[in-house]
């Protein structure tokens, strides 16, 4: 498309399941804000469109796991998440929810059209039935082993290990996930959108059409899917949350949560439409209008096959012309699950890194996985922050406003002649917008980001090498034109950072004294490129202060015990405890003779790793002990340590040794051993009972 007249940016909707992460962030809604945020700058009409996703089967399941009701959990949710995204600068134009009144209508309308139109075929099919439960198990109320690759834990609609989407149906050994049973099989009446009637249309838009300028992750997902042939998609389910189904005979079923939350784009649209005095249908079936569609890879088979069948068949909407969707970012080197609490929640961000939003932007910009899965890590993060955004960036900046409140009282000098440096430093500034911007349009954020960074390493190199800190002192001259040419260069970081680092972008414009650009007042992006004076001559600068402090290892490490505690809590919860042995009389339990001893003497067994030799005393006599403990403690450590000991016990050789009892031991949350003991110090010898 030439120079659309128009941008629909949409960012995929968040589930309100639980809050925002920083996969969420590095996925999607970080790149789409950066695109966004460009295409203003530049003076583009951009319409950028999300909202909650709140309703889909992991609704009612998370309401049912914290025995609340399926409203309580989206209002929760949405409303933790549209605050973090409005702290975090996501500058969505509208963010609404798929449980408003306007999100109901227009998805109704989009199905009934569909179906009078005769777009759908109308089947009896057999889905998977919990008896207990009572009801049919559709999407997540089910979990098996992937058809595809193995994975054990496949969902019903998706797998997450290896991303394949499926029915429910195709799980091999399926369970219901509300009760534990093996389900059955019962028949019940869906609504079908028959894919492969439009599999013609898919293979010329995308893999004709779009086969050079998509990312190779996404043309390649879907050309599998369309070589491996399109079946017929259900677009309604048997559930008691959600979208009714709104024809006659469709009782107790609603819309398939993949059929109603795309259609959430275009009834937010209405909403910001309506809001702004704007004409809706103009960001939705203009040919002048670019449509983005912002995802992470899980979403591809909907949004380039599923919804553009839904938006060809209803006749008259624009199809996407990119969804640049992400890879999957990691954490720590694991998968980042929700479920498991191995994420970091944006949330929580705000709350422990506060003033720090750019930090996270950039750390994720930087390292996004744009082309393959990538890790984040909390290391990585100090670096970034430490040895660019402070050391690059803000350096080049606070040395700059510095001098020029030292040697100007903030008043930007008059320039003398420029040299050869000085104007092939001014000319590489005026290309800096269009490298930048290029890299945006082709939706290569990581690389945009270092571009940026490279101009401030061009003012940290131009300050290098003319040091006005020395020539101050021979040629004061000389040094007005350095800072005239340095401050010329911060007014375009001021500008071009913007996209990436708003707050800082924001923060830098007041220290220099220059607003955002607003029609014919204020530094644009274009101006960078075509004026040959950003800052002019007496222009007074606000104060400095830092862009930017360093992260402390304590700080990080924080972060990283938060994490190592959240992996313990997975490991206990995913520990079995033993089943209860079989009932003994009291009269058993009675020949149990158990009494509190003292550790005397404490040495490793020869040839051993688990084995210490003890001396124990139990009160009626001393004896020794062999116990499998060395891996839990080391002698020194437990000598005078009070035990339980049993002291009745057939004395056994162990490695050549004789034992005469055994020390009760349990596991503590972190997998190691602990004594079981008396609260407080007792005599030894003291029978426990």
């Amino acid at each position: 498309m030439s120079a659309p007249k128009r941008y629909t940016i949409t960012a995929a909707l968040p589930y309100t399941n639980g809050p925002i992460h920083i996969g969420h962030l590095a996925g999607v809604y970080v790149p789409a804000d950066i695109y966004a945020r460009y295409l203003r700058n530049i003076g583009k009409d951009v319409a950028y469109i999300c909202g909650s996703d709140e309703h889909g089967v992991a609704i009612p399941m998370r309401a049912k796991k914290e025995g609340v009701s399926p409203q309580d959990i989206i209002d929760k949710y949405h409303t933790i998440i549209k605050k973090s995204f409005l702290e975090f600068g996501i500058s969505f134009d509208n963010y609404s929810r798929t449980s408003a009144e306007i999100h109901h209508k227009t998805a109704s309308e989009f199905f009934t059209k569909l179906y009078n139109d005769g777009e759908f075929i109308e089947e009896v099919t057999a889905q998977l039935y919990d008896e207990e439960a009572n009801q049919f198990l559709a999407d997540r109320f089910v979990v098996g082993t992937c058809p595809k690759c193995g994975f054990e834990e496949s969902y019903g609609d998706q797998c997450e290990n290896c991303g394949t989407s499926h029915n429910a149906t195709d799980l091999i050994n399926p369970k219901s996930a509300i009760t534990g049973n093996v389900p059955t099989i019962k028949e019940t009446k869906h609504w079908f959108l028959p894919l492969d009637k439009h599999e013609d249309f898919l293979r010329e838009w995308i893999l004709k059409g779009h086969k050079k300028d998509w990312k190779p992750n996404v043309y390649g997902q879907v050309k599998s899917w369309v070589d491996d042939g399109l079946k017929p998609r259900a677009v309604t389910r048997d559930l008691d949350w959600g979208i009714p189904v709104p024809i006659e005979g469709a009782e107790g079923k609603v819309l398939y949560v993949w059929f109603d939350a795309p259609i959430g784009y275009i009834s937010s649209t209405k909403e910001w439409a309506a809001r702004e005095g704007k004409n809706w249908e103009d960001y939705w079936k203009k040919d002048d209008t670019k449509l983005v569609h912002f995802i992470g890879k899980d979403n591809i088979v909907f949004h380039c096959i599923i919804f553009p069948s839904m938006l060809k068949a209803q006749g008259d909407y624009i199809l996407p012309d990119n969804v640049p969707a992400n890879e999957f970012l990691n954490l720590e080197g694991n998968k980042l699950s929700t479920s498991k609490n191995w994420a970091v929640w944006l949330h929580e961000y705000l709350e422990d890194f506060p003033n720090q939003q750019d930090v996270l932007r950039y750390t994720l910009t930087a390292n996004a996985p744009e082309s393959k899965d990538n890790d984040f890590t909390w290391k990585d993060f100090q670096a970034k922050n430490n040895n660019e955004l402070v050391a690059i960036f803000g350096n080049f900046i606070n040395r700059v406003l510095v001098l020029t409140h030292k040697y100007y009282e903030g008043i930007i000098p008059t320039p003398n002649e420029f040299t050869e440096i000085d104007e092939d430093v001014l000319a590489a500034l005026k290309d800096y917008p269009a490298i930048i911007g290029k890299s945006i349009e082709r939706y290569r954020f990581r690389e945009a980001s270092q571009e940026l960074m490279n101009l401030a390493r061009l003012g940290n190199k131009y300050l290098a090498d003319e040091e006005p800190w020395k020539k101050i002192k021979t040629d004061e001259e000389r040094v007005k034109t350095i800072m005239y040419v340095a401050l010329q260069i911060a007014a375009g970081l001021a500008v071009v950072s913007e996209p990436f680092l708003p707050f800082t972008s924001a923060k830098l414009k007041n220290m220099l004294n220059i607003v955002f650009c607003r029609k014919e007042k204020g530094l644009c992006w274009s101006d960078i490129s075509t004026k040959d004076i950003l800052l002019r001559a007496g222009h007074q600068i606000n104060k400095s202060e830092l862009l930017f402090s360093k992260i402390e290892d304590k700080t990080i490490d924080a972060q990283l015990e938060k994490l190592e505690a959240t992996k313990l809590a997975n490991e206990q919860e995913n520990k079995s405890v033993e089943p209860q042995k079989e009932t003994i009389e009291f009269d058993d339990f009675t020949k149990l003779d158990i009494r509190i001893g003292t550790i005397l003497e404490a040495e490793k067994v020869a040839k051993t790793k688990k084995l210490l030799k003890l001396k124990v005393d139990v009160g009626i006599d001393t004896r020794t002990i062999v116990s499998g403990i060395a891996e839990s403690f080391s002698p020194e450590d437990i000598i005078g340590q009070q035990v339980s000991v049993l002291v009745n016990l057939a004395p056994r050789k162990i490695r050549g040794v004789e034992s005469q009892g055994m020390i009760l031991m349990t596991d503590t949350t972190d997998g190691k051993l602990a004594f079981v003991e008396p609260e407080k110090a007792v005599k030894n010898g003291q029978q426990v009972s």
